[in-house]
């Protein structure tokens, strides 16, 4: 016990140094909110086919609409892998990133510094619902209208090779604060002692980590998340590859806060070339780059050589991403709306 707690300790102390260092690039307070104490484990409660009864086209009412916003833009099917992962390290997966503002809680977590501007996917969670709601009232909560797009999203960006079975049964949360987002939502800037603490608050394992963050082989990224790394450090050996460097380094001086691709060589594609990239150093975040850790860079470099690898492991934990914290009929409820509570 009192080893968990000097780890703790060491954990908090390294994630407000970093915010410190690191505030004016990305917008982060100083210090940054204590990491969390790992959650208990929810009983489980999740089932393949949830709604074969209740509401038999469910699931492709929700594949549709995933369909049609990725064919017209696949930079859509990334946003909604990441609303999915935002969501559940928030409260679990329970739906309280799509809250809008109200004045009972005018600041929602999609308010919160992590999620705003850059969060996207939500009218396609509408268009979903919106339909769910015509065929079976009432049923399909839009925690589990979340989890399917992720799903779905990541079927249709990997060109399906990515086949995810995401089991349902979530309830819908009822609360949603902004400043939970920082507390929970892992910084672009963090160490891998910093990530394997915050993945392990949520009951998800150093692998999964890495496994999870090879979604950053698909959508884009503003500039400001980044800035920091440019232009190229020569003495830092998990420093940006000096030619991406430079070009980033260009695109990132127009002005404003220019957005960019976040896998330069497949960036429509959900593949295992993130994981290439963090060996060539081509990799925009210092997140990213602190996967050439000893720690894990074994698990980067089994990833990046072996075909299908990557794809089985993503598979296996989104799936146990899907159970963190879920909402029962107890303490949640299926919305009528996912912007707002009933």
């Amino acid at each position: 016990m009192a080893n968990d707690k000097l780890a703790a300790l060491v954990v908090v102390a390294l994630l407000g140094r970093m915010a410190h260092t690191c505030q004016a690039s990305y917008g982060y307070p100083n210090p940054m909110p204590p990491i969390p104490s790992p959650t208990p484990p929810t009983a489980p409660a999740l089932t393949l086919n949830y709604y074969s009864y209740s509401c038999p086209n469910a699931e492709a009412i929700v594949r549709e609409a995933v369909k049609n916003a990725t064919d017209n833009n696949r930079g859509i099917g990334a946003g909604l892998i990441r609303l999915f992962f935002h969501d559940c390290f928030v409260r679990g997966c329970d739906a309280s990133v799509l809250l809008d503002a109200t004045t009972a809680s005018p600041e929602p977590e999609k308010l919160g510094i992590p999620n705003f501007p850059s969060l996207r996917g939500f009218e396609v969670i509408d268009a979903a619902k919106a339909k769910l709601e015509k065929e079976c009232h009432g049923v399909v909560s839009c925690a589990d209208i979340v989890a399917f797009a992720g799903r779905d999203a990541s079927f249709f960006l990997s060109n399906g090779v990515v086949d995810i079975k995401m089991p349902a049964g979530r309830y819908d949360g009822r609360v949603s604060f902004a400043n939970e987002t920082l507390r929970d939502l892992p910084p672009p800037f963090a160490n891998v002692t910093v990530l394997e603490a915050m993945f392990k608050a949520k009951g998800l394992d150093l692998d999964d980590m890495v496994t999870l963050s090879g979604a950053h082989t698909v959508g884009i990224s503003h500039c400001s998340s980044f800035a920091d790394r440019l232009p190229a450090d020569p003495s830092d050996p998990m420093s940006m590859e000096p030619v991406l460097a430079s070009s980033l380094q260009q695109k990132c001086s127009r002005g404003g806060d220019p957005v960019v691709v976040q896998d330069d060589v497949t960036p429509r594609d959900l593949d295992k070339q993130y994981y290439q990239n963090v060996l060539d150093r081509k990799v925009l975040f210092k997140s990213d780059a602190a996967l050439l850790s000893p720690q894990t860079l074994k698990a980067v470099e089994h990833n990046a050589k072996n075909p299908g690898k990557w794809e089985r492991k993503f598979t296996d934990a989104m799936v146990k991403m899907g159970n963190i914290e879920v909402k029962t009929k107890a303490n949640g409820e299926i919305r009528k709306q996912c912007r707002f509570v009933n």
